[in-house]
């Protein structure tokens, strides 16, 4: 172990911290651009095969950013994209970052450190940066974007120079150490521990922009929201956000095993997809899309009396034809990835003479992420992890969430050498309560081999 390693565990000062060498190496889970190809025509791209857990050098820092001592991450479903070398290897990313030269060039190298969520300590920070000093409690948000482009002013997400951490950039999360923008930084809830605050900014805001944000749904009091994949990472958070919106929550499930959790999360309506036929291996023909919608919309209807203003839609093409038949005339479907496919099919008639609107939403900008970090200091936003992985087993972790085998998000401890700590206000927690705080925690996953 490393001498900041030790000061970190042993409660070291910012002074201490400050006068610690960083290591020239640390543990982090990586690919390797040499296993780009490895799957081939393989159907089952197992991640176990292409995620590895090793040393790799400590990068120079720029003066804009810092380097956080990662206590805790999670698994994002970008990691099994990048593990999975698809839709594109993001080596071909780190390429053409790289190809900018000055400090982009260090994030082309023949191994990515991945992961897009992390919290942590400060342990080194930039000439440049201003808001941050060694030994903060911080979260770290996933984008990175180019402050002096004028359109990162208006949105940041609207960008051209916008990249997701750990995805589009190297120096992931899923390590010992990290090396971030400071404008990336929030401060750390001072409630929740290393691994619960760790799993929430990267889904939590993202679910944030879809809905709540002037930049996606803007959902209001008494608004139906369907959420597909309602006990996912990003759907667990979106039922949140809607109950304290004040709307009506309707969630959609895969099984009763989750159809329970959702209930334990407070949704006002729980749609089991396979008791209305829309879990079957059946190909969507538009006539087959128009009948699933036509039951989902009655059972709806049968639970609250209307269709749905807003459809949060993530999955893609499996849902999407669906999503746009059923949402009522003048709704949104609003939409930030697409997990079961890219090209989505729907019958245009339903969205243009129903006058019906699909919002694109892509991560949330930094206000954003900062609201909704700020739902999580007081309390109004719970953590949905169900369960914690140590950073060797991070292929295990990853494997669960590409078989879809988890509920909400799997968290995966880094420096962190046990769950529990990292809670600076011990009151709070106290008020309100492990139950609430931990609604998934109880929840046993799939296993699959």
């Amino acid at each position: 172990m490393d001498s900041l390693t030790e000061a970190l565990l042993e409660g070291a000062s910012p002074e201490e911290l400050e006068r610690q060498t960083l290591p020239a190496e640390y543990l982090a889970a990586h690919l390797r651009a040499e296993d780009v190809g490895m799957f081939g025509k393989v159907e089952d791209k197992d991640v176990r095969k292409s995620l590895h857990v090793g040393n790799v050098e400590m990068p120079e820092i720029a003066p804009d950013e810092v380097v956080v001592a990662v206590m805790a991450s999670s698994i994002n479903y970008n990691t099994v994209w990048s593990a999975t070398f698809e839709p594109v290897p993001t080596f071909e990313f780190l390429k053409r970052y790289g190809r900018q030269g000055g400090y982009a060039a260090r994030h082309d190298l023949p191994y990515q450190v991945v992961g897009s969520d992390a919290a942590g300590v400060v342990v080194r920070v930039g000439a440049g940066v201003r808001r941050w000093r060694p030994g903060d409690h911080v979260v770290v948000s996933c984008v990175q974007v180019d402050e002096q482009e004028p359109a990162t002013h208006a949105d940041a997400m609207l960008g051209a120079e916008q990249r997701i951490w750990g995805y589009e950039t190297n120096f992931g999360g899923l390590a010992h150490f990290t090396v971030v923008r400071a404008s990336q930084l929030l401060p750390k809830p001072p409630h929740l521990t290393w691994e619960e605050s760790s799993a929430n900014l990267l889904t939590a805001a993202t679910s944030y922009r879809m809905l709540v944000g002037e930049n996606g749904a803007r959902i209001k009091q008494g608004d139906i929201v369907l959420i597909w994949g309602a006990t996912g990472g990003l759907g667990a958070f979106a039922v949140q956000l809607v109950k304290n919106a004040g709307g009506i929550a309707v969630g959609v499930v895969s099984s009763e095993r989750k159809a329970e959790t959702l209930r334990r999360l407070g949704c006002d309506v729980v749609i089991n997809r396979n008791e209305i036929g829309l879990g079957g291996d059946d190909p969507l023909t538009p006539q087959r899309t128009i009948e699933l919608g036509k039951r989902l919309g009655r059972a709806i209807r049968a639970e609250v009396g209307e269709d749905p203003h807003v459809v949060f839609d993530y999955i893609g093409a499996a849902t999407f034809g669906i999503s746009v038949f059923v949402v009522r005339r003048g709704g949104a479907v609003v939409t930030c990835g697409s997990s079961t496919g890219y090209q989505h099919q729907f019958d245009n008639r339903y969205l243009w003479m129903n006058l019906k609107r699909i919002v694109g939403s892509h991560a949330a900008n930094l206000h954003e992420q900062a609201e909704c970090n700020r739902l999580f200091r007081l309390g109004h936003l719970s953590p949905i992890l169900s369960e914690v992985y140590p950073l060797q087993d991070v292929a295990e972790a990853a494997r669960l969430v590409q078989t879809n085998r988890h509920t909400g998000k799997v968290g995966v401890l880094c420096l962190a050498p046990e769950e529990g700590l990292g809670v600076t206000d011990p009151e709070l927690r106290s008020k309100i309560g492990e139950a609430r705080l931990n609604p998934l925690r109880s929840v046993s996953p799939e296993r699959v081999a």
